[in-house]
Parts: C-alpha cells; structure tokens; sequence
C-alpha cells in the first residue's frame, strides 16, 4: 500500500432501497370502465344502442389487452408496461355487464331502440 492510500478502497453496493422500481403492470383502464359502464347504463334511458354500442367497444378494448399480455406476436406483447389481469378483467366485466344491461332494457322495454327524436 502506498502513503496516499493507507486503506483499500471499497466498492460501493448499489443501493437498492433507493432505485426507483418501475412498475410493469397497469390499473389505469379500472377508472376509465367504470366510467364507461356508468354512461353508458345512463345513456340507455334514450335508446337501447348506447350501453350495446359501449359494450362492444369495451368487448373488442378487453380483446385488445388479453391480446397484449398472452399474444408473442402481437407487437404490444413486448412493451415494458402492460395492463394488469385485474384491468383486463375488469374491462371484460364492464364489456358483459353493459351487452347485458342492454338486453334486459331491450326485454323489458326500459328505453327505446331509437332515440325519440329521430
């Protein structure tokens, strides 16, 4: 050892406690369904198409999701960030939920197919 360094130096162990930890999974579409679902049971007191419109598209967005977590050739199968199975599942509820709500306004005649101004 020399003079100017009478002691080795150590390597410093990165600290994990203060790395940040990105998550990899997402929850935002949750809010975003909930919504959707709630306007479009809403808009169903004008005409019957809306929530069955809405549900589609919720159904094809839930496809979209699955296809994003289980799909290897899909291209978004290989983004850093992905929906969680909670957000791919919720949005599927939602998807069932609002085709249903929209048949038993349908069966029960809760709201009109067309809107009553057309």
């Amino acid at each position: 050892m020399s003079e100017a360094y009478p002691y080795r130096p150590r390597r410093s162990r990165p600290n994990r406690a203060a790395e940040e930890a990105v998550p990899t999974r997402s929850n935002a579409a949750i809010p975003v369904v909930v919504v959707v679902a709630a306007l479009g049971l809403y808009l169903g007191r004008y005409t019957v198409i809306f929530p069955a419109l809405l549900g589609l598209v919720l159904l094809s967005a839930g496809a979209s999701f699955l296809s994003t977590r289980i799909n290897p050739l899909s291209a978004h199968f290989y983004l850093t960030r992905k929906p969680s199975w909670a957000a791919v599942g919720v949005v599927f509820l939602g998807a069932i939920g609002l085709l249903l709500g929209a048949y038993a306004m349908w069966l029960h005649h809760w709201g009109p197919i067309l809107p009553s101004a057309i």
